[in-house]
């Protein structure tokens, strides 16, 4: 009971941002989903989370989907030769017992033909499709800039 208190306590200390914004199906923890708000014209966006994963296999994100958007991607950045590019992935592992982080510069959920600007402050629906877990709906948080514990550089 003690070590539950402790853990409120330092939700609390944490502020809003950590509470409740988490989602979970099967093993697996969705934490943080959020976007980069954008100016209104901007026709593609983005969108990052962290995947922990507390089971004893490994585990995959095969597919993405929000009424926001068109058509949701995974993709991931490669270095080809000094040049950083993007490229669309079929799929993203989240290891046994680890995480799979989803962050600007890494891999991350392109969104193309967004049907509503990303505005600071509001949310949108994101269906995550997970190989074993199966269909998680979470709400992505649409922030003016990234959060500060996914070590984003700016």
């Amino acid at each position: 009971m003690r070590l539950k208190l402790a853990a409120l306590a330092m939700l609390a200390l944490l502020g809003n941002s950590a509470l409740a914004h988490e989602f979970t199906v099967g093993n697996l923890h969705i934490e943080h989903p959020w976007s980069r708000a954008l100016p209104p014209n901007a026709p593609n966006g983005g969108a990052y989370f962290i995947v922990h994963n507390q089971a004893e296999s490994a585990d995959r994100l095969l597919a993405v989907s929000t009424p926001r958007a068109a058509k949701a991607e995974l993709h991931t950045h490669l270095m080809l030769g000094d040049v950083m590019k993007m490229q669309k992935v079929d799929s993203v592992s989240i290891p046994a017992g680890g995480e799979a982080r989803f962050a600007p510069g890494g891999n991350h959920v392109m969104l193309f033909g967004l049907t509503q600007p990303l505005v600071a402050g509001e949310r949108f629906p994101l269906t995550l499709e997970f190989e074993k877990a199966g269909k998680v709906d979470v709400e992505v948080a649409i922030e003016a800039e990234a959060p500060a514990d996914t070590h984003a550089h700016h």
